[in-house]
């Protein structure tokens, strides 16, 4: 029989009465189980104005961490959606009103309400201008670095796309198209996780032992044969981890490509922060007001062990992981291309070529320009995200290795995931700051 979320908290509340001062804790459940029941009957009211309304009386002193964080997430996304409400009154609120698919620019308040998306996918308030100029910053000096390992490498004719054709095409990194060689692929992406699995103390600080309990794996000959797309299994304190690779193009797995993938989707990406918040049970409203989170969290991670270390004496590596983030980044600067700085469809295609040149395995340049038209925000949104952890990071000690970086990472794990300026407060600062260049 299903357990209802209302059981789930009643239990571990339980089993924590029988460890500590009852009163207290006791205390902290009823104050939990009186949000939590608030914040599910706001589904049923018509509007974020009455959903705000009901949520108003309600404290946060004396809630479990989580809880707080799914009534300071919940009133900071509704706070969001009734001025887009104002803005945009015969839409649905968090989505784009008709007509923005070719840049909420062209519409009447279509730049304020841009920014406001940003805000509610990302966590903290940023101008479409500000956003544009942080994404197109970052593309250049991603850009520029590529250009010259690629050289190193031997590849030196052509724009920068044209050379990542030329080495994605080179076929001393390619597997054989057999089933040996996808087992040799899946072998290597589980040793550079044993290398990650391994710093994870050192970079993240102490996680639940079930994160670690991961591995890249081979999909079944059912699935391979359908051509499924890559898929992950989160882990629990019941269950490994997984990360199944689609490897159904595997010339367009080139081996120097995979190790920024095991570091987003594996360690110490996606299989520390999603099992973290899953253990958590966030409210939905907080799934619904944080949602660049998770995938900036794993961007992010690539970031990180690369510039800890993860490729340093590996180039090709390198060139993979950049060309990863240029993927990552331009999605972010095609969403802020189209829908504040007035480019064309064409244009922000010709621009993700120019510097990519080959797609991201699984997201062909038409289809992802396709779902930036339709939802605007969401790609910049996690983007920036990481750029935002980075400088949180950095403006609180942590930017080499030590315990500042791992208290940083305790702090902006907890839980699962918030809004930037919620993890600012906690970090002990008045204000997310902008500490990087715009």
């Amino acid at each position: 029989m299903a357990v209802t979320r209302r059981e789930a908290l009643a239990g571990v509340a339980a089993a924590a009465l029988l460890a500590g001062p009852a009163g207290a804790l006791a205390a902290t459940l009823d104050a939990d189980n009186r949000v939590r029941a608030a914040l599910d009957g706001v589904a049923a009211l018509p509007t974020p104005a009455d959903k705000l309304a009901a949520l108003a009386p309600l404290s946060t002193a004396g809630l479990s961490h989580g809880v707080r964080l799914d009534l300071e997430t919940a009133r900071a996304g509704l706070e969001i959606d009734v001025r887009l409400a104002r803005l945009f009154p015969d839409t649905q609120p968090g989505h784009a009103p008709a007509g923005a698919d070719h840049g909420l620019w062209r519409l009447p308040k279509g730049a304020a309400g841009y920014d406001l998306l940003l805000d509610r996918q990302l966590g903290e308030p940023i101008a479409g201008a500000a956003a544009h100029r942080r994404l197109m910053a970052t593309w250049h000096a991603l850009a520029a670095r590529a250009d010259r390992l690629l050289a190193a490498e031997g590849f030196t004719k052509g724009q920068i796309g044209d050379r990542f054709i030329a080495m994605f095409r080179d076929s001393r990194w390619h597997y054989p198209d057999t089933s040996a060689g996808r087992d040799r692929l899946v072998a290597d992406m589980n040793a550079t996780l044993d290398r990650a699995r391994a710093r994870v103390p050192e970079l993240i600080g102490p996680v639940p032992r079930f994160c670690l309990d991961v591995s890249a794996r081979r999909m079944s000959p059912a699935e391979e044969a359908a051509g499924k797309g890559g898929y992950r299994i989160v882990a629990s304190p019941t269950r490994a981890g997984a990360y199944f690779v689609d490897m159904a193009r595997i010339e367009q797995r080139p081996s120097w490509s995979l190790g920024s993938v095991v570091h987003h989707e594996l360690l110490p990406g996606h299989m520390i922060q999603m099992p973290i918040e899953a253990a958590a049970d966030p409210h939905p409203l907080r799934l619904l007001y944080a949602p660049a989170f998770t995938e900036g969290w794993g961007v992010y991670a690539e970031a990180l062990a690369a510039e800890t270390g993860a490729f340093a004496a590996d180039c090709p590596g390198m060139i993979g992981y950049l060309h990863w983030m240029l993927f990552r980044v331009g999605r972010g600067i095609a969403d802020t291309g189209i829908h504040y700085a007035r480019w064309s469809r064409d244009e922000a295609l010709a621009r993700l070529r120019m510097v990519q040149g080959v797609p991201a395995y699984f997201a062909p340049f038409e289809a992802d320009i396709d779902r930036i038209c339709r939802d605007p925000g969401i790609r910049a949104a996690e983007a920036l995200t990481w750029l935002r952890l980075d400088d949180l990071r950095r403006v609180t000690g942590g930017a080499a290795p030590g315990p500042a970086m791992r208290r940083f990472h305790q702090i902006a794990l907890a839980d699962g995931r918030k809004r930037l300026t919620t993890l600012a407060a906690e970090l002990g600062l008045s204000r997310s700051p902008a500490s990087a260049p715009s």
